[in-house]
């Protein structure tokens, strides 16, 4: 089943990159007690999230900083490595908190995963983005089709979050 506006996050495990390397992180430990920008792409380094998806996120740090959101955050179904380059190359560093769902447990716990075996790309995380306030999902945006990155861009987020403040 698809997660909705107001259900809460599943309890489940990501991998970021600490000081010493890869390190579990939990749902809760991201997401309690904050207002989260999180949003997913279906692969690091291919071309829409590379070129699109991502840029519009770090370009709109300090916007949606400045309506309240207290963090970033991106998720993919890749490697700690591969997004830990991967924001070093985007200038995502210190900005988006790169979430590692490897093995697609994540994506699969929100209904949100996608089989783009045909493309080669095996198990992955549909495009969307989301507002989550305390674990509790307020805004979501799920794209129609991986290449498209216009109901869960930056822009749209920002967008509906000037929405439901109004």
């Amino acid at each position: 089943m698809t997660i909705k506006i107001g259900d809460k996050l599943p309890d489940a495990k990501f991998t970021v990159m600490g000081a010493d390397g890869p390190m579990a992180r939990s749902v809760s430990d991201v997401f309690s007690g904050k207002k989260v920008a999180l949003f997913a792409v279906p692969g690091a380094y291919t071309p829409t999230c590379h070129k699109n998806h991502m840029p519009g996120f770090v370009d709109r740090t300090e916007a949606l900083k400045a309506k309240g959101v207290d963090a970033i955050a991106c998720t993919a179904v890749n490697d700690i490595f591969v997004l830990t380059n991967w924001a070093e190359d985007t200038g995502a560093t210190g900005r988006i908190e790169m979430l590692a769902d490897g093995s697609g447990d994540f994506a699969k716990s929100i209904g949100l995963d996608i089989d783009l075996s045909a493309f080669g790309l095996g198990l992955r995380s549909k495009r969307y983005a989301m507002l989550v306030e305390d674990g509790v999902v307020k805004i979501l945006n799920i794209e129609d089709s991986p290449p498209q990155a216009e109901k869960s861009s930056a822009e749209a987020l920002c967008s509906m979050i000037d929405r439901s403040l109004g």
